[in-house]
């Protein structure tokens, strides 16, 4: 669904100055840099996060956020070694790729910017501040996350329109024109890309030394909780992802299983097998080697980088013979950044081709009292 150049000629070419410019918030998770900004992380994230699926009070958010600060400096300053997430570098490169490709096709009339739901200087508020300052008046909303639930793009989209209330002036909206991409856990191409990462690794590492039914292959999706409120936690998503994956490689590699990176927290019931739990029983059928390949992440964070560590130790210690054999996720592959440029093509052609619609916030609360008058039959 790339549009041809003849297409893109017939768009009347607009004023660098201002309208008809694309501005494209690619959404991630971001994550601390300094250690100082752990207990703020973490309040933003009970608020938006855990709010959604655990009954707790707000009054508790700021004293818990600091408590798990303390574990996390214990976990990434002692047992990592200062440990610094490479996230939000890989996530600037996954940015500037995606804009080079785009730019390509579309000129600076389209400019990739970035957010993160829990890191400033670039939440939403602030970036879409920015976007605003610039002049653009469309936006493509496009979290870049594996799976659509209410802790990913539910929150993504939380945030872009309680900062949309905040930047909205007067009776015109500055915006007037809007897209949003969905995620991307069934699309064939991203799909192929995470089965040939996993084979190509194989063909590399293993492959000499193990017969294929004897390499253990664990997929690992992002771990949802059973309740969430009623909202779509991502489990459907993940557990069709991981099925198709499994379909691409189980014809060579029989053992395969899903395993979920689960957060553990108490009274919560989460997806199983976790990871761990999925990497035991691939060994008890007789693995000799276990691949463990990210596929619900499409950027390196601690839970693929530390979680994933913490498993292969103690997996080491319970089966030392085996070959564990830790995968990194899609990140900055240019294979993949083409397919998530090549996803939002459409939707910026559609952004710059439809006729701008202003929308007056004024005439919401208006509808709101119109809507109730016609009882009295």
């Amino acid at each position: 669904m790339v549009a041809t150049p003849e297409k893109v000629q017939s768009i009347p070419t607009s004023n660098p100055e201002g309208g008809d410019r694309v501005a494209v918030l690619l959404m991630g998770y971001g994550e601390v840099e300094s250690y100082e900004d752990f207990a703020n992380y973490n309040e933003q994230a009970l608020n938006l996060l855990t709010a959604k699926f655990a009954p707790v009070p707000t009054w508790v958010y700021p004293p818990l956020a600091k408590l798990l600060a303390v574990f996390d400096f214990h976990e990434w300053g002692h047992q990592h070694n200062n440990f610094i997430s490479p996230h939000n570098q890989i996530f600037e490169q996954q940015r500037a790729g995606i804009e080079q490709r785009l730019q390509e096709q579309w000129g600076d009339r389209v400019q990739v910017f970035k957010a993160f739901n829990f890191c400033a200087p670039f939440l939403p508020e602030q970036v879409l501040e920015q976007i605003k300052a610039q002049g653009f008046d469309k936006l493509l909303i496009y979290p870049l996350l594996v799976v659509d639930s209410i802790f990913t793009s539910g929150i993504a989209v939380e945030q872009v329109n309680n900062a949309l209330v905040k930047l909205t002036e007067g009776d015109e909206h500055w915006l007037n024109g809007q897209r949003y991409i969905p995620s991307f856990y069934n699309e064939p191409a991203y799909i192929d890309l995470m089965a040939q990462m996993v084979e190509e690794k194989i063909a590399a590492e293993l492959a000499s030394a193990y017969l294929p039914s004897q390499i253990g292959i664990v997929l690992m999706n992002h771990g949802c909780p059973h309740e969430a409120k009623g909202f779509t936690s991502g489990i459907m998503e993940s557990e069709a992802l991981y099925e198709r994956v499994r379909e691409k490689l189980i014809y060579k590699y029989p053992l395969i299983s899903v395993g979920w990176l689960n957060h553990q927290t108490p009274l919560i019931k989460w997806t199983q097998p976790n990871a761990e739990l999925a990497a035991k029983n691939l060994i008890d059928l007789g693995a000799k080697a276990i691949v463990f390949m990210p596929i619900g992440f499409a950027t390196e964070n601690h839970e693929t980088l530390l979680d994933v560590h913490h498993i292969i130790h103690a997996l080491e210690h319970r089966s030392p013979n085996v070959t564990y054999v830790q995968m990194p996720c899609v990140n900055d592959h240019p294979d993949f950044l083409a397919m998530v440029a090549d996803w939002a093509n459409p939707q910026i052609e559609a952004l710059l081709s439809e006729t701008a619609i202003a929308v007056n916030p004024e005439l919401a609360s208006s509808h709101h009292h119109h809507h109730h008058h016609h009882h009295d039959h």
